[in-house]
């Protein structure tokens, strides 16, 4: 009998999993049994690398970087990266902090390997736009605070501020800023504007990790506690009544009663 010494290659198939917001404990059972049957991971830059440590042995591990002002692969490579290795080697998970389809670019991806015919799953992962204020104590929804919640990103692809967050300002929503922190002298300038400048306001960076930190303020004060804390990206901008519930802005609640004690 003839051998077939080629290597026998299973069918491409993709999964895309959410790693959720940092903390590999966040991850779904059914994110962390894709990781377990992947022949290849392709992982973010905000990816915890800890999950790799489900993938069995043998598997590929690739880095794609992306994170904003530093991405090591941009999305077309990616992209075609995640259908090489399928078509060459079986079964890619596609690992992408948070969840695939809150600014993730997850759909795209399914997109593109439709174009080669490649099956593609979804497993959802924890959105660090409710994770990581929720984490902090800080509900994105409360009764008699707030009804709803608002997820925009801060910054859209050509550079410039979300058109959404005009809008968001107007409302009595929760509003939680994505890549935001470049714009965040504008965003404040925004609820400044309209007269919204004692808004609660709660920066969290590195959120559910070992490394992160909170910044809690009004409008009027945030960019100052921020720069106190040394805050940066990566962080979520949070806006709105609920942040009040958070245990830090007790001592500016008690600030605000005192001054209006003394007024009276």
């Amino acid at each position: 009998m003839k051998l077939n010494s080629q290597r026998q290659i299973p069918e491409p198939r993709i999964t895309l999993v959410g790693a959720g917001p940092g903390d590999p404990d966040l991850i779904t059972m059914k994110g962390a049994k894709a990781l377990g049957d992947a022949d290849v991971i392709l992982y973010d830059a905000l990816v915890n690398e800890d999950l790799l440590e489900y993938a069995k042995a043998g598997a590929v591990k690739v880095f794609v970087g992306k994170r904003s002002g530093q991405h090591s692969s941009t999305q077309q490579e990616i992209n075609q990266l995640m259908v090489d290795y399928a078509l060459n080697y079986g079964h890619v998970v596609r690992l992408k902090g948070g969840d695939p389809f809150v600014f993730g670019r997850g759909y795209e991806e399914m997109n593109f390997a439709a174009g080669y015919n490649i099956p593609v799953k979804i497993v959802p992962g924890l959105s660090s736009s409710i994770a990581v204020p929720g984490l902090q104590q800080i509900p994105v929804t409360h009764r008699g605070l707030s009804e709803s919640f608002w997820v925009v990103t801060g910054t859209t692809a050509s550079g410039a501020i979300s058109n959404d967050l005009y809008e968001a300002v107007r409302t009595k929503a929760t509003v939680v800023v994505l890549m935001g922190m470049n714009k965040l002298k504008e965003i404040v300038r925004l609820y400044q504007q309209e007269g919204k400048s004692k808004l609660p306001v709660a920066i969290i960076q590195n959120g559910s990790t070992d490394m992160e930190k909170c910044a809690v303020g009004i409008v009027d004060t945030i960019l100052e506690v921020a720069e106190e804390k040394h805050i940066a990206a990566p962080a979520i901008i949070v806006l709105g009544e609920v942040v009040s519930l958070h245990p830090d802005f007790q001592p500016i609640r008690d600030f605000f009663e005192t001054i209006q004690t003394e007024i009276s």
